[in-house]
C-alpha cells in the first residue's frame, strides 16, 4: 500500500524523529535478537521475540522516513506495509515472509503452545537479521543523521 494511501486513510501521521528514538529502537532489535537465542526459551517465545525485532527494524524505517503509525487496528500489518513502500521492492520477499510470521506470532501470543518450531525460530532470526543490514544500509544512504555510529556497532 502506497504511502499516500496509507495517510490518507489516517493509518499512517508525519513524525520528525529523534537520533535518540532511533537509538532506543536499535537497543530493542539488538536485546530481542539476543533473547530469541537464548537457550531454554521455548521455540514459541523466542519467535514472538524474534518477530518483535523484526517489526522493531520497520518501525525504524518508518520513523527515519519521517513517519509513525497511528494507533489503529492492524498496526503490525501497516508498519510493514510502510516499511515496504518506503524502501521498496527490494524488501518485498521479507515483507511476504514478516506476514506470514505475523500470523504465526498471533497463534503463539493468543492460541496455544508448540505452534512454533525451533527451525522457524532460528530462520525467522536469520531474516530479521537480513532485514536490519537492508535497513541500516538504507538509513545511511537516504537518512544520514540516523546513521548506526561506530561506537554502538
Amino acid at each position: 500500500m502506497s504511502l499516500e494511501k496509507l495517510l490518507t486513510d489516517k493509518r499512517l501521521k508525519t513524525h520528525t524523529a529523534t537520533p535518540v528514538e532511533i537509538a532506543d529502537l536499535r537497543a530493542v532489535v539488538d536485546r530481542d535478537l539476543q533473547d530469541a537465542r537464548l537457550s531454554g526459551l521455548s521455540p514459541d517465545r523466542g519467535f514472538a521475540i524474534a518477530y518483535n525485532a523484526a517489526l522493531q527494524v520497520a518501525q525504524m524505517l518508518v520513523l527515519c522516513a519521517g513517519y509513525r503509525v497511528a494507533a489503529v487496528s492492524g498496526h503490525h500489518v501497516i508498519t510493514f506495509q510502510a516499511a515496504e513502500s518506503i524502501v521498496g521492492s527490494s524488501v518485498s520477499r521479507l515483507m511476504a515472509y514478516f506476514d506470514i510470521c505475523r500470523r504465526k506470532r498471533n497463534h503463539v501470543d493468543y492460541d496455544g503452545t508448540g505452534i512454533a518450531t525451533d527451525t522457524e525460530t532460528t530462520e525467522l532470526i536469520a531474516k530479521t537479521e537480513e532485514f536490519l543490514l537492508l535497513a541500516e544500509d538504507w538509513i545511511a544512504a537516504n537518512h544520514s543523521k540516523f546513521k548506526k555510529s561506530l561506537h554502538s556497532l
